[in-house]
């Protein structure tokens, strides 16, 4: 079992940039598939970005591709989202997830953070 902490969240003017964490204590991340996904009010959990940690090879959703990047460090346990020129339609509590089969379908995780908040002002 893994354990899940974001952080970094905030809020930012629209073009500006913000870099999210997520923490795992419990097994090393690099044992899962973890992703990064986001729900705005009123709205579906939705896939943002994931990555393969035994090939490196990133996944995005169209609307974030090339302006949000995905990363890790095995050293410290710890997911990044590296999000640059921010959108006001970015708004919306993020959330890292963790599972056993990468995919960009939230019910195939099976392990949450507790969700942080990034607001983008227009």
């Amino acid at each position: 079992q893994v354990q899940l902490v974001e952080s970094g969240g905030g809020l930012v003017q629209a073009g500006g940039s913000l870099r999210l964490s997520c923490a795992a204590s419990g097994r090393t991340f690099s044992s899962y598939a973890m992703g990064w996904f986001r729900q705005a009010p009123g709205k579906e959990r939705e896939f943002v970005a994931a990555i393969n940690w035994s090939s490196g090879r990133t996944y995005y959703a169209d609307s974030v591709k090339g302006r949000f990047t995905i990363s890790g460090d095995n050293a410290k346990n710890t997911m990044y989202l590296q999000m640059n020129s921010l959108k006001p339609e970015d708004t919306a509590v993020y959330y890292c997830a963790a599972g056993y089969v990468r995919s960009t379908r939230a019910s195939d995780y099976d392990y949450w953070g507790q969700g942080t908040q990034v607001t983008v002002s227009s």
